[in-house]
């Protein structure tokens, strides 16, 4: 009963307000309101229903604040640990996360979007479960907020392309056991949905906390004068672990390999910008 009401929450099935009546769900399940009560309250905790005084309980709604936030959370705690556990994913790991690139590759070519959105959700929880378990349980409780925002975003055709890329050499990093190579690949890839999913939304969002993290992790993205970021912008890293890669781009974001420093320098043609930074 909470899977199905989850399943229908996060596929849109019920969209952000709609009032989730017991007596209306007791009668389309099945079930007496004591289960029904237990499966709301979980949804609660999961932050995917609220209650609301003299109306019961209804779905949240998605906030573009509130993906901004859960991409920072997720890059401060994933690619590190990332970079921390490489050695310890097994072939068959890469191997499977492999297969599900193939599928990814076929729902996307196919414009099978749920099942583009699910395949990638399973790519990534290829490596969860060598997260220690505290780190798992906060990343899929991310995943849960994030996953409702993702299937618009995902509906553009460009999108499974970029994301695609980006697996792509995360997983080749995986394989020869890479560990700078698959953070920063994580770093990007993150960063790209992040920058993709909310200001498709609203391209005239501020970022903040999306700003807080990539400092934190010696990361920089241009902004012009007010800290607006213009697609697609660009990313280079400031922190002296930096590890040279090869050329990435998507319509949001792309890194050009730089000098010995290890900082993207902009290509020929290209107008340079202020590094984003939290506007004052």
């Amino acid at each position: 009963m909470y899977q199905r009401i989850r399943d229908h929450i996060i596929n849109g099935q019920y969209h952000p307000g709609y009032r989730l009546s017991q007596q209306t769900l007791a009668t389309e399940l099945k079930v007496s309101r004591t289960p029904l009560r237990e499966a709301l309250s979980r949804l609660a905790a999961e932050g995917l229903v609220v209650g609301e005084a003299n109306r019961g309980m209804e779905v949240a709604p998605v906030y573009n604040d509130h993906a901004e936030q859960s991409y920072g959370l997720r890059l401060l705690i994933e690619p590190p640990t990332i970079g921390a556990i490489v050695d310890d994913i097994s072939k068959q790991d890469v191997d499977q996360m492999q297969s599900v690139l193939e599928q990814m590759e076929r729902a996307a070519n196919s414009h099978r979007i749920q099942e583009f959105q699910q395949a990638h959700l399973q790519f990534h929880e290829a490596t969860l479960r060598y997260y220690p378990d505290t780190f798992r349980e906060l990343i899929q409780s991310l995943y849960t907020k994030i996953y409702r925002h993702q299937r618009l975003y995902f509906s553009r055709p460009e999108v499974p392309k970029s994301f695609i890329q980006a697996d792509t050499a995360f997983c080749e990093a995986l394989r020869a056991r890479d560990a700078a190579s698959a953070r920063q690949i994580m770093e990007f890839h993150l960063t790209d949905a992040a920058l993709g999913l909310v200001l498709d939304i609203d391209p005239d969002h501020k970022f903040e906390a999306l700003f807080i993290a990539l400092t934190a992790l010696g990361i920089e993205l241009e902004a012009d004068e007010g800290g607006k970021i213009h697609r697609p912008t660009r990313i280079r890293w400031t922190r002296t672990d930096f590890h040279e890669m090869p050329p990435l781009s998507t319509n949001n974001l792309y890194y050009i390999p730089g000098g010995a420093d290890g900082r993207a320098v902009l290509a020929s043609g290209l107008s340079s910008t202020k590094p984003a930074t939290k506007p004052q």
